[in-house]
C-alpha cells in the first residue's frame, strides 16, 4: 500500500491503519447484512412482477377509464380497487423468503400505490377486499393484519392529500409513504405482543426494504404512467381544438360573407317600407334575427375550449358555441 503525503512515515503507517479497519468494520456490516437478507431471488422476481402486471392493468384501465367520460368516478374507484385488491391477496400469498423458513410479502405496495394515483376510494375498496381474504384466514395475528391493511390505505390517504397540497404525487411522497408504511407494519406486530416484537426483530429489516424501497420505487413508476398519459391527453385535446378552431372560424367566414348580403338587402328594405306597416315589422325581425347570426359568427371566431351538448333522442351531441367562446 503507497501513501502520498507529507506527514512522517509512522503518521502515514497509522492513517494507513485506520483506513484498513474501518474498510474491515464497513465489509463486516455489509456481511452481516447479506447474512441476514437470505433472500429468494425467484420470490422477489415473482412479486416485482405481480407488481409490475398491475402497472401494466393499470395502465389499460386508466386509457379506457378516461375514454369513458361518462363512467361514474365512483364505479372506476371500485373497479380499480378490486383489481388491485386481488393483486394484494397474491401479493399475500406470494411471499418472499429471506431465510430458513422466515417470510415476509409485500401486501403494502398495491394498497399504497393504488390510492396515490386514484385517491382514497379505490384505495379503501382494495384494502377491504384484501381483509376480507385476512380475515377469511383466521388465526392470531388476523386483526392485527386487517387493521395493518385498512390503516395502510388510510396512511396513503393522507400522503395523497400533501401530495396534492405540494403540486402532484413525487418520488419523496412515495419514500414517505413506504417509511410510514413501515410503523404502521411495526404497529401491527406490537398488536401480537411479546410474539409479534420477536417476530419484528427477525424480519424487521426485509420488512423496510420492502416498505420503503418498494413503495417509493414504484411510485415513480405509477407517476410515470399518469403523467404520460396526462400529456398524451393534453396533445389529443389541443389537436381537437385546433380542429375545432380551423374549422369554426372558416364555416364564420363564409356565413359573414353572406349575411353581410342579408343584412345590406334588410337595411335598404326597411327604407322604402311605410312605417308601422307589417312588412316593417316583419322586416326589423328578420334584421333582428341577422343580428342574432351575426353574434354566433363573432363567438365561432372566439372559440378558446371545447365544450358538449349533450344529445337528445335522435339529436347527435353538439359543439355548444357559447360556452366554448368563453360567454357566460
Amino acid at each position: 500500500m503507497t501513501f502520498y503525503c507529507r506527514r512522517p512515515r509512522g503518521a502515514c503507517i497509522l492513517a494507513g491503519a485506520e483506513s484498513t479497519r474501518a474498510k474491515r468494520v464497513t465489509m463486516d456490516v455489509l456481511r452481516a447484512v447479506i447474512a441476514r437478507l437470505s433472500v429468494d431471488i425467484h420470490h422477489v422476481i415473482e412479486a416485482a412482477g405481480i407488481v409490475v402486471l398491475g402497472l401494466v392493468v393499470y395502465s389499460y384501465a386508466r386509457r379506457w377509464f378516461d375514454s369513458k367520460r361518462h363512467v361514474a368516478p365512483l364505479l372506476r374507484a371500485m373497479a380499480l380497487g378490486l383489481i388491485f385488491g386481488i393483486l394484494t391477496i397474491a401479493l399475500m400469498i406470494s411471499r418472499i423468503e429471506v431465510g430458513q423458513g422466515t417470510y415476509v410479502d409485500a401486501r403494502a405496495l398495491p394498497i399504497a400505490l393504488i390510492t396515490l394515483v386514484e385517491g382514497g376510494g379505490a384505495g379503501l375498496v382494495a384494502a377491504l377486499v384484501a381483509s376480507a381474504y385476512r380475515a377469511s384466514l383466521g388465526g392470531a395475528g388476523a386483526l392485527a393484519g386487517v387493521v395493518g391493511l385498512l390503516a395502510i390505505a388510510g396512511a396513503a390517504a393522507l400522503a395523497l392529500v400533501w401530495a396534492r397540497r405540494s403540486g402532484g404525487v413525487r418520488s419523496r411522497h412515495g419514500f414517505v409513504l413506504g417509511a410510514a408504511v413501515y410503523i404502521i407494519t411495526f404497529g401491527s406486530f406490537l398488536m401480537l405482543g411479546v410474539r409479534g416484537v420477536e417476530l419484528f426483530s427477525r424480519d424487521w429489516l426485509p420488512l423496510l426494504i420492502v416498505s420503503v424501497i418498494g413503495i417509493g420505487g414504484f411510485t415513480r413508476l405509477f407517476v410515470d404512467v399518469v403523467n404520460a398519459q396526462a400529456a398524451e391527453a393534453a396533445r389529443r385535446d389541443a389537436a381537437e381544438l385546433r380542429a375545432v378552431t380551423l374549422l369554426a372560424r372558416a364555416a364564420a367566414h363564409e356565413i359573414n360573407n353572406a349575411l353581410m348580403v342579408v343584412s345590406g338587402g334588410l337595411a335598404i328594405l326597411a327604407r322604402r317600407l311605410p312605417a308601422q306597416s307589417e312588412d316593417a315589422q316583419w322586416a326589423e325581425r328578420a334584421r333582428e334575427g341577422a343580428n342574432k347570426v351575426k353574434d354566433i359568427v363573432t363567438r365561432m371566431n372566439t372559440i378558446t375550449q371545447i365544450e358538449e351538448v349533450p344529445g337528445r333522442g335522435l339529436l347527435a351531441p353538439m359543439l355548444d358555441i357559447r360556452r366554448s367562446s368563453g360567454a357566460p
